[in-house]
């Protein structure tokens, strides 16, 4: 048998592979593709204070080998996750983590605040890659000290795991990463969305109705890859990597570069099955190398 457990600061998880925010719903809606006790984590889609109905459509589009998507965060709310989806997915066999969202420190806090009542909630991801409307629409995880803000006023709120999601839209991503944990985060993930568009030439018009949008997919994992690897040495706290994880060789492939665990986004909506395929293939790996434990491989590149 192969110890595939690992530990992100206080989250137990069975194995290091979680479904990331916005790609898997809330769990539920896969039951039907996948045994949802097999996976390590589920991140519920991303929860803000108050209900978002997102952006005007056209908000999705296919691009080589990725996506592009400007949804905007469409959701309900924080008090309508807490009474109505809660009690579906409080009794699941894994770890359920909800990524939360704001335009302002304010939002942040108190959706930590509501949140860290849930018994059955054990961890946050704060998405910290949201417009900041009091900052003229600076995104958060863009500048270190807007970072530090929104991350130690949330870690005065929230005892839990606190789990930091980054932008890789800034010119060093290791500051912003240290500038999370000098306020109190316990990991850090990466990479979110990298900013594109996509044109259509007929019509002379942008594809999406935003004009840009987050581009995900195979196509962004070489740097994913390297934000990881790069986060990894930087850092004391452990590192989720993900950004075109779509098979356990990619996923072993960021545990080697320095990940703890590893979230899988896009390719789930190819192959609703993957995130399990992939748990096993990386215990397939640990066996054909001879190791008893993931740990063995966590941070283990040769370099």
């Amino acid at each position: 048998m192969v110890n595939l457990n690992v530990n992100i600061k206080g989250l137990k998880l069975k194995n290091p592979v979680m479904t990331a925010s916005g790609t898997f719903g809330y769990g539920l809606e896969f039951e039907d593709f996948v045994n949802l006790s097999e996976l390590g984590g589920i991140v519920v889609k991303g929860t803000t204070l108050l209900p978002r109905e997102g952006n005007p459509y056209p908000r999705m589009a296919e691009t080589p080998s990725g996506m592009l998507n400007a949804v905007g965060l469409q959701n309900k709310g924080v008090d309508y996750f807490i009474k109505e989806i809660y009690p579906k997915i409080k009794d699941l066999d894994t770890s359920v983590i909800v990524n939360v969202s704001g335009s302002t420190v304010a939002d942040y806090v108190a959706v930590a605040e509501k949140l860290s009542v849930l018994d059955a909630i054990p961890a946050i991801e704060l998405n910290i890659s949201c417009p900041n409307v009091k900052e003229g629409g600076m995104a958060f995880g863009t500048s270190s000290r807007s970072v530090e803000e929104v991350v130690g006023a949330v870690r005065r709120a929230y005892d839990k795991t606190l789990i930091v999601k980054l932008s890789p839209n800034v010119t060093d991503i290791t500051e912003i990463a240290r500038a999370a944990e000098s306020e109190g985060a316990d990991s850090v993930s990466l990479i979110n969305t990298l900013l594109g568009m996509a044109v259509d030439a007929e019509k002379r018009r942008p594809v999406l109705s935003t004009v840009t949008g987050g581009l995900s997919g195979a196509c962004v994992k070489p740097v994913a890859l390297r934000m990881v690897w790069q986060v990894a040495k930087s850092v004391k706290i452990p590192v989720i990597g993900l950004g075109g994880i779509s098979s356990a060789t990619d996923a072993v492939e960021f545990l080697l570069a320095g990940a703890t665990a590893v979230e899988i986004g896009t390719a789930n909506f190819i192959d609703p099955s993957v995130s399990v395929k992939i748990v096993k293939g990386i215990e397939e790996y640990l066996v054909r190398q001879g190791c008893h434990s993931v740990q063995e491989i966590i941070g283990g590149l040769i370099v």
